[in-house]
C-alpha cells in the first residue's frame, strides 16, 4: 500500500503510515509514535463500524495482557489508550510471518523448525505460568523477528476451563476447542504441534476443505472425521495423518509431533516434555544454520 485508506482512523499522537490487516472487529495499522519516534503498530476498532461494548472490551483485555507480559517471544506492548477511542500499541516486528514463509518455501528446514519449536515452547510455557492459554496458534500469528519467533496476537487468550465450541481458528483448533470442552495447557500443545507439522510439511495438519493441494508430502486422505454434537449443533474433528516419515525428520520429533495431535488431550505431551525433546534433537543435529535462518536465535 502507497498510504494510508480513506478510512484510516485518526489515532491521537499516531500518525497511520499503512493498513496492515482487516479483521472483523479490528484493523491493525503501521503508525508512527510521535511520542517515541519510531514506528509501532496500533490495534484498534474498525472505523467503518459503530463500535461495540464486547469489542472495545476484548481489546482492552488483550491491551492489559500484554502490559503483564514480558517475554522474548511474545510481542511487546508499548501503550494502550483507552479513549478517544481504544487502542494498543505494540512493537513493529522486521520479519515476516510464518504464513508468508511457508508460502514463499513451502516448508522449512528441520533445524529451523526445531528452533521455532523451542521457541513456541517458551513463550507458551512461560503464558501457562501467568496461568493463560493462548487458543490460537496459527501460521499468521507468529512472526519471524531477527532469528526468533513471536507471538503477535493475544486476543483470544483465556484462563483454562470449559468455553463454547469452536473459539479460535477454523482449521487450527484442538478437538476441545472445536467441541466445547474444559480446556487446559494440551490445547496449547495441540496447536503448537500444529505448527511444527504444517512448517515440516507445507500443509495443515487437519486437512483444510478450501485446500486442494496435491503435495505429495501432505497429509493423506486418511483421517477420520469423528462427528459430535456439543451443544446442539454438528462438530466435525478431524484426526490429522501421522507425520510423512519422508523428511529427514529425527524419529524422536516425529513422534513429538504425533503425540502432541493426539485426539485425547490427556495422552499429549506437556510444554515441558516437548522441549526437552526439541533441545535434544537440536543437540544432536549439528548442522549449522544459514546467516538469514527464520528461526535460529534461542
Amino acid at each position: 500500500m502507497s498510504g494510508p485508506e480513506p478510512t484510516a482512523p485518526d489515532l491521537p499522537g499516531l500518525r497511520v503510515l499503512q493498513q496492515l490487516h482487516e479483521g472483523r472487529h479490528v484493523n491493525v495499522y503501521d503508525v508512527w509514535s510521535e511520542e517515541r519516534g519510531c514506528r509501532c503498530v496500533a490495534k484498534t476498532l474498525r472505523p467503518d463500524r459503530p463500535p461495540d461494548g464486547k469489542s472495545i472490551s476484548d481489546l482492552l483485555a488483550e491491551g492489559r495482557l500484554l502490559g503483564r507480559l514480558t517475554h522474548p517471544h511474545i510481542v511487546r506492548l508499548y501503550d494502550v489508550i483507552r479513549s478517544p477511542t481504544p487502542v494498543v500499541v505494540l512493537e513493529t516486528l522486521s520479519g515476516h510471518t510464518l504464513s508468508a514463509l511457508l508460502d514463499e518455501h513451502e516448508r522449512l528446514p528441520v533445524r529451523d523448525v526445531l528452533h521455532l519449536g523451542l521457541h513456541l515452547t517458551a513463550a507458551i510455557g512461560y503464558l501457562h505460568r501467568q496461568g493463560w492459554l493462548h487458543l490460537d496458534l496459527k501460521p499468521s500469528n507468529v512472526v519471524a523477528d531477527g532469528g526468533r519467533a513471536k507471538l503477535i496476537d493475544l486476543s483470544l487468550a483465556r484462563r483454562p476451563g470449559r468455553r463454547k465450541p469452536g473459539i479460535g481458528t477454523a482449521g487450527y483448533l484442538s478437538p476441545e476447542q472445536a467441541l466445547g470442552d474444559r480446556l487446559g495447557p494440551a490445547a496449547d500443545v495441540w496447536g503448537i504441534g500444529g505448527l511444527l507439522y504444517e512448517a515440516l510439511v507445507g500443509e495443515p495438519a487437519v486437512p483444510q476443505p478450501e485446500r486442494t493441494s496435491a503435495s505429495s508430502e501432505a497429509p493423506s486422505s486418511g483421517s477420520r472425521a469423528r462427528p459430535t454434537t456439543s451443544t446442539g449443533r454438528q462438530v466435525s474433528v478431524m484426526a490429522p495423518a501421522p507425520l510423512p516419515r519422508r523428511r529427514r525428520v529425527p524419529a524422536d520429533v516425529a513422534r513429538l509431533i504425533d503425540a502432541a495431535l493426539a485426539l485425547d488431550p490427556e495422552t499429549r505431551p506437556t510444554i515441558p516434555a516437548m522441549a526437552a525433546t526439541l533441545a535434544a534433537a537440536l543437540d544432536s543435529t549439528p548442522v549449522p544454520f544459514a546467516d538469514d535462518a527464520p528461526f535460529a536465535r534461542t
